[in-house]
C-alpha cells in the first residue's frame, strides 16, 4: 500500500472510531491519559510500556503534561519555540467554525497539523525509540489539547485568555477556569477522576461533520462549536454554581471523549501491522 493510501486509511479509521496556553492543566491531561491507558489492546500496551521506559514510568499519565513543561526548561527552549503553536488553533470564520487550513492553520502552525505530524512519528517504526518516545508525549498532550473548547476557539479573544470573568472571588479568565477551575471543584486527584469518568462507559461519540476527511479537523470544529452554545460565555463575566453545574458535565464528557480517541489512536499506532 503507498504511503498516501496508508495515510488516508489511517484517517479513515479514526473517523470511524471517532466519527501559548495550557490545556486542562496537569489534572486534566492526566485523566485523558489514564482513560486512554485503560483501553489498550495487549500489544499497544506492550509496546507503549517499551517506549515508557526510558522515562523509568509504565504510566502514560506521567509523560501526559510534558510538552508544556519544557517552556520552563532552558535546554529545550529551542522545541518550545517550535512546537508552542501547535497547542491550539484560532478559529478566524464565523460561527459555523469553518477550518480553512491556510487560513486557520498557515504553515501548518496549528493544533490539527502537529497532532497529524507527531501521530505519524509515532507510527513510523523506522523512526527511532527517541524521536517516537517524543511523539508519543506530543500525541498524548495534543489530544487532550484539542479536546478543550478554548483550546479550538476564536482568534479575537484568543481562545478566551481576554475574556475576563470573576470565580471563586477571584479574578481569572474563561480559558483558565476551562483548563483547570471547573475540574478542580471536584476534589478529585487523576486517578479518582479517571475512575469516575471511566465508569460512566464508553463515551459517545459525536457524528462525523461531512465533508471533512481529517479527524483532527473534525475534533477541533467540535470543540470550536462548542464555545459556541448558549451560555458558553458567561454573562456578566461572573463564573457562580449555575455556570459549573451546566459546563462541567460539558467539560468531562469532552475528556471522556478525548480519552477515547487517544486510545484508538494509540491502539492503531503501537500496535505491530
Amino acid at each position: 500500500m503507498s504511503l498516501r493510501r496508508c495515510s488516508l486509511a489511517f484517517a479513515a479509521i479514526l473517523l470511524v472510531v471517532a466519527p501559548a496556553t495550557r490545556a486542562w492543566g496537569p489534572l486534566g491531561h492526566r485523566v485523558v491519559a489514564e482513560l486512554a491507558q485503560r483501553h489498550l489492546g495487549p500489544a499497544a500496551g506492550t509496546e507503549l510500556e517499551r517506549l515508557l521506559a526510558a522515562e523509568h514510568t509504565t504510566q502514560l499519565a506521567d509523560i501526559a503534561s510534558w510538552p508544556d513543561q519544557i517552556q520552563n526548561d532552558p535546554a529545550q527552549a529551542t522545541l518550545w519555540q517550535q512546537t508552542r503553536k501547535l497547542h491550539y488553533v484560532n478559529f478566524r470564520g464565523g460561527p459555523g467554525c469553518d477550518y480553512v487550513p491556510p487560513r486557520d492553520c498557515r504553515d501548518g502552525a496549528c493544533i490539527v497539523a502537529g497532532l497529524a505530524r507527531y501521530v505519524a512519528i509515532l507510527r513510523d517504526k523506522t523512526q527511532s525509540d527517541a524521536a517516537r518516545l517524543e511523539a508519543l508525549k506530543f500525541v498524548v498532550h495534543f489530544t487532550g489539547d484539542i479536546h478543550q473548547p478554548l483550546h479550538a476557539g476564536y482568534r479575537d479573544d484568543l481562545g478566551g485568555n481576554r475574556y475576563q470573568v470573576q470565580f471563586e472571588g477571584k479574578g481569572s479568565n474563561l480559558h483558565k477556569v476551562w483548563d483547570s477551575g471547573m475540574l478542580g471543584t471536584r476534589g478529585l486527584d487523576w486517578l479518582a477522576y479517571a475512575a469516575k469518568l471511566d465508569a460512566e462507559g464508553p463515551a459517545p461519540l459525536p457524528p462525523p461533520i461531512a465533508p471533512l476527511d481529517d479527524p483532527y479537523a473534525q475534533w477541533a470544529r467540535e470543540s470550536c462549536r462548542a464555545t459556541a452554545a448558549p451560555g458558553f460565555y458567561p454573562d456578566g463575566h461572573r463564573i457562580g454554581q449555575a455556570y459549573v453545574d451546566a459546563e462541567l458535565p460539558v467539560a468531562e464528557n469532552q475528556l471522556r471523549i478525548s480519552g477515547r480517541r487517544l486510545a484508538a489512536v494509540l491502539n492503531l499506532a503501537l500496535t505491530p501491522r
